[in-house]
């Protein structure tokens, strides 16, 4: 019986779980934690605000927990407007996945702007556990699974903010915590504060991708974000492995006007000639291993085993699928890497580098 036979009530497929089905998702550990994550874990940063159908939404959200991503990543501004992506979201958690909520994992953010005043932004106590009640209010959740500072705060001592993060899984609203955009650095006095507290940050969310490689450079310390994190026991999942679209086919033949660069919402400059030879000559590794490049793109950032999973987006169902489908083969050979490394440089992308900056502490 499938879900067409019941349309107004949602009941997930059976076949979630079954590890025999093609790209069926693994599970890993994050860090040495017990929290284990999809290998692909679905973002809602974009096309879950009020300016996406919310029978869209719902369709995406469906189809990705039938295919067995148990995992969904918010933030407190995502939109738009800001809170609109978890208040999108709390109705059909409340509709659809309420039955199912032992088996999700909910993340959410602060730190980033969400709205004007002094408690709209940084790391103050006052305005994470303030902001995490809110997102709870409009998820209509108890708590979360996972929840992050968004950003390192330069005017915010780092002990205010990881002593935040540990009241709030002292306090039952938050299970696990994490960071994101935090450096090499910055990670390691972090986790060493959280580990007096008695609260260790479980997940790192950095950007990642072949064209943003940022985490596997070495810090003032001498250790990469990946070294960090695996020294500390914590684990990554990155986002935007897909260098905000750029790693996809979309742009092998120009700018389509429906794009983040044809309506403005990405600078023209990340598209530069030598950048665009780089995306038609990983086309070409991608299709010689039988996949797309959006589904190497993702393979390539799961080829390391400091990340737990990769956040995705997804405008529609079609767009899910061909992400997941990666799974079906997430395998490169050392041929296939070297020729990867030759295209796979930095190339001024990374839109949230000031947030590694350090803070005060």
């Amino acid at each position: 019986m499938s879900n067409s036979d019941f349309p107004d009530v949602y009941r997930a497929a059976s076949s979630r779980y079954d590890e025999s089905r093609s790209a069926a998702v693994p599970y890993r550990r994050s860090g040495i934690s017990g929290l284990k994550l999809p290998a692909i874990s679905l973002g809602l940063w974009h096309n879950f605000g009020d300016d996406r159908p919310i029978d869209t939404q719902r369709e995406i959200l469906r189809h990705a927990f039938d295919r067995g991503v148990t995992h969904f990543d918010l933030a407190n501004n995502y939109g738009p407007p800001p809170g609109s992506a978890e208040t999108n979201f709390g109705r059909l958690m409340a509709e659809d996945f309420r039955p199912y909520r032992d088996e999700l994992v909910i993340s959410s953010k602060a730190g980033w702007y969400m709205q004007d005043g002094p408690y709209g932004f940084g790391g103050s106590r006052k305005y994470l556990v303030g902001s995490c009640d809110a997102s709870l209010k409009r998820m209509g959740l108890d708590y979360v699974d996972i929840f992050y500072h968004h950003r390192p705060d330069p005017e915010t001592p780092i002990e205010e903010t990881i002593s935040a993060l540990d009241f709030l899984v002292r306090s039952g609203r938050a299970l696990y915590v994490g960071i994101s955009s935090y450096s090499a650095d910055l990670t390691e006095r972090a986790q060493a504060i959280a580990k007096d507290l008695g609260t260790p940050l479980t997940i790192h969310q950095p950007s990642y991708s072949m064209f943003n490689r940022w985490i596997e450079q070495p810090g003032e310390n001498g250790k990469s974000l990946l070294d960090v994190c695996s020294d500390g026991g914590t684990g990554i999942i990155g986002f935007s492995a897909l260098a905000q679209g750029l790693l996809t086919a979309k742009y092998l033949d120009g700018v389509p006007e429906d794009s983040r660069l044809g309506e403005g919402k990405m600078n023209r400059e990340f598209l530069s000639e030598d950048t665009l030879t780089a995306i038609r000559g990983l086309n070409d590794i991608a299709a010689r291993r039988g996949q797309s490049l959006a589904q190497m793109a993702i393979a390539w950032v799961l080829r390391k085993p400091e990340v737990t999973s990769a956040l995705i987006g997804a405008s529609s169902i079609r767009q899910l699928d061909d992400s997941l489908d990666a799974l079906g083969n997430l395998e490169f050979t050392d041929a296939e890497l070297r020729e990867i490394d030759s295209f796979a440089v930095d190339r001024g992308i990374n839109q949230w580098q000031s947030a590694t900056e350090s803070v005060r502490g």
